[in-house]
């Protein structure tokens, strides 16, 4: 799961909205640091409001990814995927074919809850917005054996970027995908692979019912597309 899809039914509580992305935010900023559930578990119901929000929203993290990749949908999605990547760019496709099977799964899922309701992302921008960074480094810190002083910059870059909005557009969500591939050591896409996106949208949204199954993100009576002003 990505980021949306993690704080949807919490948008009212932004701490625990930002310990839902604690993990992949570390992932960009200082992959060195590791938030484990054994050392967040703890301090869920510590005395300051801030720490237990963030170890709270660590650990619905952590339940949430092991349900969703479990699911029989991640899998055959996620493969499904890979191999439309791989017919795309042919004998040079390498890792990239499954790394990205596995992340358009989930970029794609954060694109279609958007995408029925932008009201969703703008919520979760207020959510953002209104967030002491340094107060959740602080917290993430006490959940940590080596403490960073990236995540605080890290939150305040992606409130700036805005990225998930650019997950509703094809070129914009590209370059996206070839930012990540850079940043984990592989080799960017070429602009005609782009091709993949359309059909790929139109899968994940058929199977998006399946690959939430047994996680609470949104009531299934507020998902019409084009809606707006729905509380999730």
């Amino acid at each position: 799961m990505n980021y949306l899809a993690h704080a949807l039914p919490f948008l009212d509580r932004p701490y625990f909205v930002a310990g839902t992305a604690v993990p992949d935010w570390l992932a960009v900023a200082d992959r060195q640091v590791r938030v484990r559930a054994k050392h967040a578990a703890p301090l869920e119901h510590a005395e300051d409001p801030c720490v237990a929000a963030v170890a709270g929203g660590l650990l619905q993290h952590f339940r949430d990814d092991h349900r969703f990749h479990e699911t029989r949908a991640f899998a055959e999605t996620s493969l499904e995927l890979a191999a439309a990547v791989r017919r795309a760019l042919g004998a040079e496709s390498g890792f990239r074919a499954s790394f990205l099977g596995h992340l358009l799964v989930e970029v794609l899922l954060d694109a279609e809850l958007a995408g029925e309701d932008t009201a969703r992302l703008e919520a979760y921008e207020r959510a953002l917005a209104s967030l002491d960074p340094r107060g959740v480094q602080d917290a993430v810190n006490r959940m940590v054996r080596r403490p960073t002083l990236r995540l605080a910059p890290m939150i305040a870059l992606f409130r700036q970027a805005r990225i998930l909005w650019d997950y509703l557009e094809d070129a914009k969500l590209w370059v996206r995908l070839n930012q990540v591939l850079r940043r984990v050591g592989l080799d960017p896409l070429p602009d005609d692979a782009a091709a993949v996106l359309p059909p790929a949208r139109q899968l994940v949204r058929r199977r998006r019912r399946e690959l939430l199954e047994g996680i609470p993100v949104v009531p299934e009576e507020s998902s019409g597309r084009g809606t707006a002003g729905h509380r999730a």
